[in-house]
Formats: C-alpha cells, structure tokens, sequence
C-alpha cells in the first residue's frame, strides 16, 4: 500500500480566464474524497478560492506552470499555502495579477464595460521587485516617445524650407505631413526631372511591365523599384480609400478591385496618388478631386468607333445577321 504523504492537498489546473481546483481529503482507513470548484482568474475569486482552501484545512497545493498564468495565483496563495510548483514561465505584466488581456477583451470604442468589470480587471498585488521593473520599463517607455519627438522636430527643422510644397502636397486625399515630407524626400520638389507623369510613377515602381509579344502581354506585374517611396504610397492609398470624403477614389478603387482584385486595385490608387502629386509640384496648385469627375465624365478618345467597326462588333455578339452568313 503506497504511503499518504498529503492527508489533504489539492490539485490545480491553471488556464488564462479559470482555474479548476480539486481537494483530495483521505481518512485513516485509507478513503479519499475529492471536491472540486472553480474560480475565475480575477483578484477577487482567486481570493475566495485561498478562504475555500483554508475551510476545508488545505494547505499543500500543487499546479502546473506550463504558461505564465500561474503567477497571479500563486501571489495569492503563497501566504497561505505551501505551493508546488512545475516548469514556470515568467512574465512581467502577468505577475501582478493584472489581467490586461482580459480588460481589452471587455474594452471597445464606446467603453461598454462596466466600471465595476475592469476595476475587477486591473486589481492586483504587485511585490516591490515587480515595481521596480515596471518603473524600469516605463522610464524606457517615456525615454523612447522623447527621442521620437525630438526626432519629429528635427525632420520638421529640415523640411521648413520646404513647407509650401509640404502643405500642397498635404492636400491629396491619404496624405499627411510627414507622409508629404517622406514623399518630397524621394521625388523632390521640381518635376521637371521627369518629361511625364508616367515617367514618375515608373521610377516609383509603380507602373506595370511592358511585357509583350505578338500581340499577348505576359506579365503586367510592376518592377522592384522604388523601395522606400512605393510602400509609403500604398499605406498613403489604403488611408485615401477608407475615406467617404473622397469618392472619386473610392468609386475608382472598387471599379478597378472587381475586375483585377484587391492588391492590383491598391496599386492603382498609389499611382493615381503619385500622379496627382505631380501635377500638384507641376502647376503649384492644391489637390482638386473636380478634375477627376470631369474626366470621368468624358468618354476616352479610344471608345469613339468608325461605322464599319461598329456593325463588325454588333454582327460579333450577335445583334446583326450577317449578309453573307448561310
């Protein structure tokens, strides 16, 4: 017969919202009882779980740490428990017991969660070490947001000889000041570098191949170029698209993402970007969404057929017989 080391202990199985516990009592003659009960992760209930312990006289317990979040509960039972503990992990934000992941599961945009919920949430005990490194931490924190400020502020010292072409740049629909800074970087500020448009967007990487042979394109996939500037400009797009005050892009990019797909239409929002900064830097003049409409509006040159053409087209799709069909 194997010898009862522990008259009564308890077992834990620890997961990220819940603990399962189960209390094994065993009696002179040799007969074991088991309770079982199970708590919530927050503060509060792996308290009540520590008073349930100590009224059934429990004091050895014993749970695996395969994860980190063992460490809350064994904060609130190391006082009154004498804890076995297996293979821990250790993390920092999880030894207080704060449970941050669970306060943003119960945080949205309009705050629903009751207040009575995330101070439930964010209740912990936090030992003096674990201070010491979150003081640590957010002094890092705070030293890092000061060097991208003053990083901030030495780009704005550098472009300011720049601003007017920042600002007019700055009115394209997804595009922002540093946004404009970053973009000014990479092309410049005189357009006259590049004989067109076309010519610009083709540096930038964003025009597709000219790969063609007897009369069938291979490929229209754009090149490797412009590492820096087309990334950039495919954020700038993604912005410009969410945005309702722009219609005459968003109609373009869901025209364009019905036949060719998504990425191809992100890519043609990004050249259309880069065109209209041309133009802008060109003529010194803001963006104005009215000359898209206007050119939306008038039917391309290339769509104008002559007559014989016209009847050719019918007769192919079927509307008009053929006199010299059988």
């Amino acid at each position: 017969m194997l010898k009862i080391v522990y008259p009564i202990c308890c077992g834990m199985d620890v997961h990220k919202s819940f603990i399962y516990a189960c209390i094994a009592s065993t009696n002179e003659q040799g007969v074991t009882t088991y309770k079982s009960k199970r708590f919530s992760t927050f503060t509060n209930e792996l308290r009540m779980c520590a008073i349930w312990l100590a009224e059934n006289n429990c004091r050895d317990v014993c749970m695996e740490s395969t994860g980190k979040y063992w460490i809350p509960v064994y904060n609130i039972l190391e006082p009154t428990c004498n804890i076995v503990l297996a293979h821990p992990i250790t993390k920092l934000l999880e030894n207080p017991g704060e449970k941050i992941t669970d306060v943003s599961s119960f945080r949205t945009k309009g705050m629903k969660a009751a207040n009575e919920e995330v101070l439930a949430a964010i209740d912990g005990e936090i030992c003096a070490e674990q201070a010491g490194k979150l003081r640590i931490i957010r002094s890092h924190l705070d030293s890092i947001e000061l060097c991208c400020l003053n990083l901030e502020s030495l780009i704005l010292a550098n472009a300011e000889k720049y601003l007017p072409q920042v600002n007019l740049v700055s009115t394209v629909p997804g595009i922002r000041t540093f946004a404009a800074i970053s973009i000014i970087s990479e092309i410049g500020v005189d357009m006259s570098v590049f004989a067109t448009s076309k010519h610009l967007c083709s540096w930038a990487g964003l025009a597709p191949q000219n790969n063609e042979s007897a009369g069938k394109k291979k490929t229209t996939r754009i090149s490797r170029a412009g590492s820096y500037i087309k990334p950039l400009l495919v954020q700038c797009a993604l912005c410009a698209i969410r945005k309702k005050s722009n219609p005459e892009i968003h109609s373009r990019y869901l025209s364009i993402k019905k036949r060719r797909g998504h990425k191809k239409a992100i890519i043609a929002i990004a050249r259309m970007l880069l065109t209209a900064i041309y133009n802008i830097l060109k003529k010194n003049e803001p963006y104005n969404s009215e000359l898209y409409s206007r050119c939306n509006n008038t039917p391309p040159e290339h769509r104008a057929v002559s007559v014989e053409e016209a009847i050719f087209i019918l007769q192919r799709q079927g509307y008009i017989v053929s006199p010299n069909a059988p």
